[in-house]
């Protein structure tokens, strides 16, 4: 492989479709060792994948607006014989949120999670009467269709009635600690910690999303937080789906524990900004893993 004729496609949205700024300092590290970093639509019919050497999965943050076709445009990436980071197999498992209740049976200390079609919740909340839940899709993101309340209340079965039909959910007991000490995002690159930050939702909100007013904060987690996020790491590990070139794991200290609340191996946001030796860890090892010399890979 050239290294002057290596392309890595950068995977993005219609409505992001340029290489964004969290980024814009791998892109930058990519390029410093004969990367050369293309932003390209994941749906744009005009895309020309098999001109790529690799697809690099950053902000296709509609993907799960139109999952079947995420599915078939990995199906045709294989087709081409073009690689992902991450690998095809471990973005389709990670696609529907129902891997967390195949962690949960791995040990992996999880938010308490059930799975319901749109016509069983009623059903399922009967179940858990007077607790505060949250509802979300299993295929989701940025709090899309997600609801938060108290089963029994009468404004929140109005809201859960008018959920849409023919997609499954995860209802799950609301945990408070997300409100009051924040969640927390652990970012490994190459299967190595690099760094973490915790996200705290706006006053009055429980969504730590910055649409919705959240903020981010830097913080050094402490041995049982990271013993904690490795072991969901090492759950996925017995799935054979590859390495991870990135990896982020979001979750909560509840009662002194670290519950596992999702694990972002698709297109997760990498809180770059400000962390130039995560940015140079990764850059690193997507050279690497592109097979590129050690000469072009330590050009600085």
């Amino acid at each position: 492989m050239s290294v002057t004729a290596t392309r890595l496609a950068f995977a993005t949205s219609a409505e992001l479709p340029s290489i964004q700024p969290d980024d814009a300092g791998l892109a930058r590290r990519l390029e410093q060792r004969g990367i050369t970093p293309v932003s390209c639509v994941w749906n744009d019919p005009a895309v020309d994948w098999a001109s790529f050497d690799a697809v690099l999965i950053r902000t296709i943050w509609d993907y799960y607006k139109h999952h079947a076709d995420f599915i078939a445009w990995l199906d045709r990436l294989d087709r081409l014989g073009v690689a992902t980071f991450n690998d095809s197999r471990v973005l389709r498992w990670n696609s529907d949120k129902r891997y967390l209740l195949e962690l949960a049976a791995h040990a992996v200390a999880t938010i308490p999670t059930r799975l319901a079609a749109a016509g069983e919740l009623p059903q399922v909340l009967a179940s858990m009467p007077g607790q505060q839940v949250v509802i979300k899709p299993s295929i989701s993101g940025g709090a899309w269709h997600t609801l938060r309340g108290r089963v029994g209340d009468a404004a929140f079965a109005d809201e859960v009635a008018r959920l849409p039909c023919g997609i499954d959910f995860l209802v799950q007991p609301f945990v408070p600690e997300i409100v009051s000490a924040g969640e927390w995002s652990l970012l490994y690159f190459g299967g190595e910690f690099s760094h973490a930050v915790i996200k705290r939702p706006a006053a009055g909100d429980y969504r730590v999303q910055s649409e919705y007013g959240g903020s981010v904060e830097a913080v050094r987690p402490d041995v049982a937080t990271l013993a904690a996020a490795a072991a969901a790491l090492a759950a996925v590990d017995t799935r054979n789906h590859g390495e991870l070139a990135y990896a982020r794991v979001d979750g909560v200290v509840s009662a002194g524990r670290f519950l596992f609340m999702e694990l972002e191996l698709i297109e997760p946001f990498l809180f770059l900004a400000g962390q130039a030796h995560a940015a140079e860890r990764l850059a690193q090892h997507l050279a690497q893993r592109l097979n590129l010399p050690p000469a072009a890979a330590q050009r600085h």
